[in-house]
């Protein structure tokens, strides 16, 4: 497996914490004002911070109109049907739980890399797959019950979570000759005008100010989530090699289930301290150095 550089790491250690953290931060932002505006809002506010970085950094915005078809495919997959769902989803299940199910990504990733790309897993890779679906299970653990009554937004995040794993799988394949910020923004630019369409569509009577709350989430979310976390994400899916770039990132679920625990009172069991170790598992599985031989 490759091994990490420093700023591989770093890139990894900051995703996973901001990213963990925005689930029960999401969940109190949609609580009481529709989820497709909620996410909308956040796109746009979120898309000239992103803009604002490439120019610090001198990222170059154009992209050759010969690459906007696939870009259009990669966004698709990695963008709007993950960020339509997986909000929808939030607004009937718990922050926690629907961070579990978002990040069976990984499990659906390394599947369709091995079944679809002729990705080949060692044995290691297989066992991080392996300790990784385990985890997932013992997080759900005492949720069967109450997810049977909810079966919509089991589906809705479920499916998001397979398109996602399709997405990364073409992202790391792309040869779209441009930065990674540069495709980030593009397809964040272009997510926000669908999102847009889709809050017109089914919102538009639901309509109403953010309050305190929705405001600090859709801050959140503007600044880091699509100012960083993102584009942070697609550098690591372009680098990294797909069982390592979707396994690494499993710590994030954890994150998500004990911080919605600590903010919003969610109970936690021996099954979720468990799920920590297998996660764990699941990452050195793809990230510890192999043995040189």
């Amino acid at each position: 497996m490759q091994a990490l550089s420093r700023q591989q790491l770093t890139t990894l250690v900051l995703l996973t914490l901001v990213w963990g953290i925005n689930w029960p931060i999401m969940k109190l932002g949609v609580t009481d004002f529709p989820p497709l505006s909620f996410r909308t809002l956040s796109l746009w506010l979120g898309l000239p911070v992103l803009g604002a970085a490439m120019a610090w950094m001198r990222v170059p915005f154009q992209l050759p109109r010969e690459h906007w078809r696939e870009l259009l495919r990669l966004a698709l997959f990695n963008m709007f049907v993950w960020h339509a769902l997986m909000i929808i989803a939030l607004k009937s299940l718990s922050s926690g739980r629907a961070a579990i199910l978002g990040y069976t990504m990984p499990i659906f990733s390394a599947l369709l890399g091995a079944l679809c790309f002729g990705d080949r897993l060692r044995p290691r890779g297989w066992g991080g797959v392996g300790a990784a679906a385990l985890g997932v299970l013992l997080l759900l653990w005492h949720e069967f019950a109450n997810l049977g009554g909810r079966p919509l937004g089991v589906l809705l995040a479920l499916v998001a979570a397979a398109t996602w794993a399709l997405g990364t799988q073409l992202l790391r394949r792309t040869r779209i000759p441009v930065a990674t910020p540069t495709i980030a923004f593009w397809m964040t630019a272009l997510t926000a005008c669908v999102m847009t369409v889709l809050a017109l569509l089914f919102e538009r009577g639901s309509w109403q100010a953010p309050g305190t709350a929705n405001w600090g989430a859709i801050a959140y979310n503007a600044v880091v989530i699509f100012g960083f976390a993102h584009a942070a994400w697609f550098f690591l899916a372009r680098s990294l090699p797909p069982l390592a770039s979707t396994l690494s990132v499993m710590f994030i679920p954890v994150l998500g289930v004990f911080s919605g625990a600590l903010w919003l009172g969610e109970r936690l069991h021996w099954q979720d301290w468990t799920a920590v170790g297998l996660m764990v598992v699941a990452i050195a599985s793809v990230l510890w150095p192999a043995r040189r031989p």
